[in-house]
């Protein structure tokens, strides 16, 4: 990756006792979005930092779009209070379309997996055998109408007042697309969103987009390249690590789609923590690279809990379950390592992803 400042380049600075500016990375992963949501609240609560880039994926998309209206429309306590109603409001649409409502109980065991539901079991075999273009010949999308009602997106493409690039995947070239602030709708949204097993392709400009995730989960070089501030905090939803070596077909599947989901975010890393070498070894002068400041919110121990099929799970008590776990992981994180922030990674690159 070419990291590389043009001449004019501006950094961004923090002055000690004053708003310190960071960039947000935050991951898809479906119902798991309301982790992040909880991340969010927290992180919006507290008036030493802001948000100048917010770059996501899927769910991430979404959270970004919504926190972007409402800090627009009502600064922070706008953005908190249109996460919630957005979050409110995608449970209520779960609990009216879902398909596993037919079966009482489906969405309510102990570790809250769908996998032994049997709405889930013939939902996954149908996806198995028939595209939704079969399944859903009138490209049904409960999530557009819940998008729409909380997003005024002509409004966000005149003004945001944070920067935005959300991630989609070029079904024809496999290239990633980033939609930034000024081409932002709600088809870009649901194209960052498209998992193909579930939803047809979304047709934008003539071209095909799939879920964001395969290429960009989230990619962090519009951070790097459009945004002054340095520091990256990104949001985890799909675990990094998770112990002992799958052997059920469900176990398999489950590790395949976070190992997947992971790669993208894997490989950048990567390549900032070889910038960041040259960097610190006097290969490279601060003019010729930026160094950037990465930061990680994260909580493999928790999110090991749920399989893949949690991620469809929009029980209102699931999703204020991980927003109440997300906010205490915002928490410590803060504690830990807010005085890091325009200062030092507080990550450390080469251990987590060499």
């Amino acid at each position: 990756m070419d990291m590389r400042v043009k001449p004019n380049a501006t950094r961004a600075k923090s002055v000690a006792g004053k708003v310190k500016p960071i960039n947000l990375a935050l991951q898809g992963g479906g119902a798991h979005g309301a982790f992040a949501w909880g991340v969010l609240d927290r992180l919006i609560e507290d008036e030493r930092i802001s948000f100048e880039g917010i770059s996501a994926t899927s769910a991430g998309a979404m959270n970004a779009a919504v926190l972007a209206y409402g800090w627009t429309q009502g600064g922070r306590e706008g953005a908190r209070e249109a996460l919630a109603g957005f979050w409110k409001a995608v449970s209520d649409a779960g609990t009216r379309y879902s398909p596993f409502k037919a079966f009482p109980g489906s969405a309510q065991f102990g570790d809250f997996s769908l996998d032994k539901s049997p709405g889930y079991l013939m939902m996954d075999m149908a996806t198995r055998l028939l595209s939704p273009y079969q399944l859903n010949p009138w490209n049904f999308n409960p999530l557009r109408d819940v998008l729409e009602k909380h997003v005024d997106f002509a409004a966000l493409r005149e003004h945001s007042a944070i920067k935005l690039f959300l991630a989609a995947t070029n079904v024809e070239t496999c290239k990633v697309r980033i939609f930034q602030c000024s081409n932002i709708t709600a088809d870009a949204v649901l194209a960052s969103a498209c998992l193909p097993h579930l939803f047809q392709a979304v047709e934008i400009d003539g071209e095909f987009y799939w879920d964001g995730g395969y290429v960009g989960n989230p990619a962090i070089y519009p951070l790097i390249y459009q945004c002054e501030s340095r520091d990256v905090v990104v949001v985890h939803l799909n675990p990094i690590v998770r112990r002992g070596c799958p052997r059920t077909a469900a176990e398999i599947m489950n590790r395949l789609n976070e190992v997947s989901f992971n790669s993208s975010l894997m490989r950048e890393m990567r390549a900032i923590a070889f910038v960041t070498s040259l960097v610190e070894r006097g290969k490279l002068s601060p003019g010729e690279a930026k160094q950037m400041w990465v930061h990680s919110i994260r909580a493999d121990e928790e999110m090991v809990q749920y399989g893949v099929s949690s991620k469809l799970n929009c029980d209102w008590a699931f999703l204020t379950h991980l927003r109440d776990r997300g906010r205490v992981h915002a928490e410590q994180w803060l504690a830990r390592h807010f005085d890091s922030i325009g200062n030092e990674s507080s990550v450390d690159l080469r251990g987590e992803f060499l």
